[in-house]
């Protein structure tokens, strides 16, 4: 579903926003880090966030990445992973991804304060401007 191009994209360091949808239906957004993972776009929250709560209640869910007029938005659902290793070892390599494997590795103590949680998001429908 996604081109080269667009994979290329997306594999660069850029910063998600991520839409779910709040109790009473209005949207609720937040930028995010990610990682194009094959066929999925996998993230990482920490447990008592809205965010969490929105996707535990509807999945379903927006992503918007852009580079001014060239932007990619997919559209898909949410598959929680609430293994507390695993979600630790993601928000790790997400770390490594954006700040470096040093600094990641600093950033673990204070990720282990709390209960991770990784999203692993489908891509059902993308949308592109500017490929």
């Amino acid at each position: 579903m996604l081109d080269a191009k667009v994979r290329d994209f997306l594999d660069e360091k850029r910063f998600a926003v991520l839409a779910t949808i709040n109790k009473n239906g209005a949207p609720q957004q937040t930028v995010m880090w990610y990682e194009l993972q094959g066929e999925r776009i996998m993230m990482n929250t920490a447990e008592g966030r809205v965010k969490a709560g929105n996707l535990r209640r509807d999945p379903r869910v927006s992503i918007c990445v852009e580079d001014g007029y060239r932007f990619v938005t997919i559209t898909g659902r949410i598959e929680l992973n609430e293994d507390r290793e695993q979600a630790l070892a993601d928000i790790h390599s997400l770390a490594v991804r954006y700040h470096g494997k040093s600094k990641a590795d600093e950033m673990l103590d204070g990720f282990r304060k709390d209960t991770r949680v990784t999203l692993y998001m489908s891509i059902d429908n993308v949308v592109t401007n500017g490929f």
